[in-house]
């Protein structure tokens, strides 16, 4: 098997790593680094720069691993199922350690903010997810509970689930958020009718619900910020 080296190179990534530090590397430098090892026709940065290509617009480079599939990364030769298995939790890492950053001093009571939190989340998924956060008195997050992912229509959401888990995580305020696969934010008359519901409980429960926001591709719909949510 070949080294991590580059043709015509006089350093591998890994020695690169080492005088310059991660900064300083490519993307395929990185990735080569995870791969490894490459075969008798590609070294690993070779390997590294083809699954780079698998990626595609507009999440390109290491922001489009996540949704590149395993039989995507497998169809490259050279990688196999542990190294494509790497990968996909390379991305995935990726992905948390993002969140966890930016969930750092958010304040969960701006509608914005919270979109923002969950687009990326939430945005490209092809079927819906429904989403609890649980916030403390500073607007700042407990716990983030999905409560359901798939065809699920909104109608079949219990609001007693939603406050069990509520008062699991002593939440002082709550918000929901879901998307719309279909892109569109537009709120349907079930997302309606479990806002007010859940409203209605919060108040009783002394539990607010702070907000429901659909999210949609780059859009996010606000119960919040529109008359539906003071309806």
């Amino acid at each position: 098997m070949r080294k991590i080296r580059e043709e015509g190179s006089q350093e591998m990534p890994y020695e690169r790593f080492l005088r310059f530090g991660p900064e300083n590397l490519t993307e395929a430098e990185l990735l080569a680094i995870i791969i490894r090892t490459g075969t008798k026709e590609n070294s690993a940065l070779q390997l590294a720069e083809q699954v780079l290509k698998l990626t595609r617009y507009p999440k390109e480079g290491l922001l489009g691993l996540y949704n590149v599939t395993l039989d995507d990364l497998k169809s490259v030769k050279g990688i196999g199922q542990v190294k494509a298995v790497k990968l996909k939790c390379l991305a995935e890492l990726s992905k948390r350690m993002s969140a966890a950053t930016a969930s750092q001093g958010l304040c969960f009571c701006s509608s914005g903010q919270t979109a923002g939190y969950f687009m990326e989340k939430l945005r490209h998924l092809t079927t819906e997810c429904v989403v609890l956060v649980c916030l403390d008195a500073k607007g700042q997050m407990i716990a983030e509970r999905r409560l359901s992912q798939g065809s699920v229509r909104m109608a079949l959401i219990s609001p007693r689930e939603i406050f069990l888990e509520a008062l699991r995580y002593r939440a002082v305020n709550i918000l929901l958020v879901h998307n719309h696969p279909s892109g569109d934010p537009t709120p349907s008359g079930a997302d309606a009718d479990l806002t007010r519901s859940l409203r209605e409980l919060g108040e009783k429960m002394d539990i607010p619900l702070l907000d429901h926001i659909v999210i949609g591709d780059n859009r996010y719909f606000s119960f919040k910020e529109n008359a539906w949510f003071c309806g």
